[in-house]
């Protein structure tokens, strides 16, 4: 199934509103050639969201938020997706969303928590780009998550255990899996979101061609 016509469309409202999509370039833009995706991965609460969109202003580039894209697509929130069709219908969608907005050029694209745990979407992250693994220890990761109004009312939990618990949980089943898809990993803890894009930007100029 296509979704560009929508992920356009997604692309288009954004960029009409107060949240652009779209960045002007800047001081800090990097000599690269466009030519492949920056993919950020990792556990929410890490700063995939707030990184990806100072890269994209520093690199002028497109930013896209899959979860974004998702219940864009949708037309629910993520909630309401678990709720009606559980992590299945959720996984599926994501898979999709991912699919389309690999077909686009030159973006730097946050990818949900879970967009790892299949094959074919980490075959797809490795295939049309780099991917930057933002780490971070399970005991910040629930500090953070505890200050973020949104990510506790939108965001299901997985499992029956507690917060920490489950971040653990989870961790053990996706780091191996984050590695697996990423090409760098920078530890986020105790770090600024302008600390964290500029660690990325230091590592693309030594290490990636995009």
């Amino acid at each position: 199934m296509c979704l560009l016509p929508t992920l356009l469309s997604v692309i288009q409202r954004q960029c009409s509103g107060g949240d652009s999509l779209f960045y002007p370039l800047s001081h800090k833009m990097v000599s690269m050639a466009n030519t492949k995706h920056i993919y950020l991965t990792g556990f929410r609460g890490t700063g995939k969201t707030s990184v990806g969109a100072l890269l994209a202003r520093s690199l002028g580039r497109t930013v896209i938020d899959l979860d974004g894209v998702v219940t864009a697509n949708a037309g629910k929130s993520i909630s309401e997706i678990f709720q009606d069709g559980g992590e299945v219908a959720f996984r599926d969608l994501e898979s999709d969303a991912l699919a389309s907005v690999s077909e686009t050029e030159n973006a730097v694209i946050s990818l949900g928590g879970g967009a790892i745990l299949r094959a074919g979407n980490r075959a797809i992250i490795r295939s049309t780009g780099v991917c930057v693994w933002l780490d971070c220890d399970a005991e910040t990761i629930a500090h953070r998550l505890q200050q973020d109004d949104v990510s506790l009312e939108q965001r299901p939990a997985l499992t029956e255990l507690d917060e920490l618990q489950e971040i653990r949980e989870l961790l053990n089943v996706r780091d191996p899996l984050y590695q697996e898809a990423a090409d760098h990993r920078l530890d986020t803890a105790g770090k600024t979101i302008e600390q964290v894009g500029d660690l990325v930007i230091e590592w693309l100029r030594g290490n990636a061609s995009v």
